[in-house]
């Protein structure tokens, strides 16, 4: 990817929700809630951040669960992507 994050920076590629639900019902757009979990397409160096030596821990094609209001939504080369620190992760999904 040429998009290079930096610092505590983590660039996600969001997960689509699913249309329909378990019982097979269609949901429109609106009624479809945003997920939170994405697949990591780029990581920052990690370094000192706010005074603090901070080490990545996550890693390029990892699924991850993140925080609903964290970080930035952003279009690139024509894909919807999220970018947000590293510290905003909940959960590595494996």
């Amino acid at each position: 990817m040429k998009l290079r994050p930096l610092f505590d920076k983590v660039v996600l590629e969001p997960v689509e929700a699913n249309e329909k639900t378990q019982g097979g019902i269609l949901l429109p757009g609106t009624a479809q809630e945003k997920q939170q979990i994405g697949v990591i397409v780029a990581v920052g160096n990690g370094g000192v951040v706010d005074g603090k030596d901070v080490v990545m821990q996550v890693e390029v094609g990892q699924k991850v669960l993140y925080a609903k209001y964290s970080g930035s939504e952003f279009k690139y080369e024509g894909k919807d992507y999220v970018i947000i620190r590293q510290s905003d992760i909940l959960a590595i999904m494996e």
